[in-house]
């Protein structure tokens, strides 16, 4: 009768897939097509004055960076470090009628400034797309032989699947409107075209399909080195619901959140949305993706898990956890130094800027926390259970990565070190409390090092920011903040509960709580729905062989099932 149920479903859930997608085309259409004339969506606000037209995009890259883009250096003081864009034009008229030669080298010289930038942007980005090899080979290390296959093709389908929807939609709902807003990347010329919401502070209404104003030299810069931060997190939800999840389920989870769940809250925090112009300290921040990236990832993963319940076998009659021990701690030792490599893109490269020196720090302050993370989980694990283990080291690791990716720009070398002790326990912790007390399976501890500790970064941000960097951060205290900027007191950034900054502290909390209640909120009710009409999870009797033949036909192992070839090893004759 179920067999036939399903058969009935399977037209039914395909029609309406299908209707789904032709609806998100033509809505994307639409909205493209008020792009194209340079005419706000209906849905924007009325502006208090005629805004200027949206420049043309610039596909070559040609006309990105001039003059105005050498504005803000370093050097030169009384020239460059100008920030009033009235008077930076000024300047620039009066050098061009007086030094039209000098005015020729300026132009020259914001435009290499921009070069710099997106070379170095693409560079750290293609650094972030090969964590895609470290998530595969760490997540395949730390489960079962029998299901290492399925689980490397999850990892793969995540990374095509989740591209296309972001392509498609997610890169315009999250950033859409950035150029409208304080947030605008100036490092990479500002991404002029990207000016138009779709809804007001929520989601953005430009780029859809990369087409139209996204056909240009900046905003493919931002698109390459922002789908590769999403694609972080659809790989992130394959360690806590591999096993056990059918790969058309898991298919609609990537789709899910590379057009929805991960766009939305990335457009409230990184795309110039609500969260970010909150009216308490600089509004809510996260440099790299702490809450951004792994919050969302991890809670994401978390909803999923509790859908899909625990593997067999995972708890016994008296409901005590059994271990599953990886079946190549190789690939989870080398999957982890992968990723920690690849973290040297993920945070460094958030400044979208070479020529913002701040790099140097937030490249030491990773490696730290990353280290200290992996020593604190060393010593808990040995305290606790009389030896250090090796995955749980790893893990201990990826905490303090993912607890400092908020804070890195904004915190001092000790702050980082404390970070990640605390990330290291609370990873230890975590797993033990979500295995024994929430009785929730996390094959990998996706959920305790990306979403506990992705919610702990976002608030060590707030706690330990030094405010030496971070002026301006979402167009708050530019020129003066907390008293400093005036008198001869040098301007304070970012600035966190123990520097004197409470209501950034406050801030940091209430985004952490709201990344949270929208992941694994979200997620939870979507996917409950889906489970409902068609079970996600496979069948016993597939679960219990292994995923890689039931699902794909082929083993990942094949000498495991034909383990001679038929050939002698001596003579080369057949036995």
């Amino acid at each position: 009768m179920s067999l036939d149920l399903n058969r009935r479903l399977k037209p039914l859930l395909s029609t309406a897939l299908a209707a789904f997608a032709l609806l998100v085309m033509l809505t994307a259409s639409s909205v493209q097509a008020q792009d194209s004339s340079g005419t706000p969506p209906t849905a924007a606000p009325p502006a208090a004055a005629p805004a200027a037209a949206t420049p043309d995009p610039d596909p070559s890259g040609a006309a990105t960076g001039a003059a105005a883009d050498a504005f803000g250096m370093a050097t030169n003081k009384d020239l460059f470090a100008e920030t009033d864009a009235t008077k930076q034009a000024a300047n620039i008229e009066k050098i061009k009628k007086t030094e039209p030669y000098a005015a020729g080298i300026l132009d020259m010289v914001g435009h290499l400034k921009v070069a710099t930038n997106t070379a170095w942007t693409l560079n750290t980005g293609y650094l972030v797309l090969f964590m895609q090899a470290g998530f595969a080979l760490l997540t395949c290390g730390l489960i079962r032989k029998k299901n290492a296959g399925h689980l490397m093709m999850l990892n793969f389908a995540a990374y095509v699947i989740a591209f296309a929807g972001y392509y498609a939609v997610g890169y315009a709902f999250q950033f859409g409107a950035i150029a409208s807003t304080p947030l605008a990347p100036g490092n990479l010329g500002g991404t002029p075209t990207l000016a138009h919401w779709l809804i007001p502070n929520w989601i953005g209404g430009t780029g859809f399909f990369m087409e139209g104003p996204a056909y240009d030299a900046g905003v493919n810069t931002l698109m390459l080195f922002e789908v590769v931060f999403m694609e972080t997190a659809g790989y992130i939800i394959v360690g806590a619901i591999c096993e056990r999840i059918t790969f058309g389920a898991f298919i609609l989870c990537e789709i899910f959140m590379s057009t929805i769940l991960y766009p939305i809250f990335g457009c409230w925090v990184w795309g110039g949305g609500w969260l970010s112009q909150l009216k308490m300290g600089h509004g809510y921040v996260d440099f790299a993706g702490s809450t951004v990236v792994h919050g969302v990832g991890g809670f994401a993963a978390m909803a999923l898990a509790v859908i899909l319940g625990p593997r067999l076998g995972k708890y016994n009659k008296e409901g005590k956890p059994v271990a599953f021990p990886a079946h190549n701690i190789v690939f989870v030792v080398t999957g982890t130094f992968i990723l920690l490599y690849g973290w040297m893109g993920f945070n460094p490269g958030s400044t979208l800027a070479a020529t913002d020196l701040r790099i140097s720090v937030v490249a030491i302050n990773t490696n730290l926390a990353a280290v200290f993370g992996a020593i604190t989980a060393m010593i808990f694990w040995t305290i606790k259970f009389k030896k250090p283990d090796i995955s749980m080291a790893c893990n201990g690791m990826l905490a303090g990565l993912v607890a400092i990716t908020a804070p890195c720009a904004y915190v001092d070398a000790k702050s980082s070190c404390l970070i990640g002790v605390l990330a290291g326990l609370t990873v230890c912790w975590g797993v033990l409390f979500n295995e024994r007390t929430l009785k929730v399976d996390d094959p990998c501890g996706a959920i305790s090092v990306h979403g506990y500790c992705g919610f702990l970064g976002g608030i060590c941000l707030g706690i330990f920011a030094d405010g030496k960097y971070g002026q301006g951060q979402n167009g708050v205290g530019a020129t003066e903040y907390m008293g400093s900027g005036t008198k001869g007191v040098p301007l304070l950034g970012v600035t966190g509960l123990l520097h004197g900054d409470t209501k950034q502290f406050m801030c940091q909390v209430f985004g952490a709580l709201v990344m949270a209640a929208w992941s694994f909120g979200g997620t939870f009710i979507v996917f409950k729905i889906v489970n409902s009409v068609k079970s996600m999870r496979v069948s016993r009797e597939a679960e219990l062989e292994g995923l890689d033949v039931p699902e794909f036909g082929s083993l990942a192992y094949p000498e495991d099932e034909y383990p001679s070839s038929g050939v002698t090893s001596e003579t080369g004759a057949m036995a």
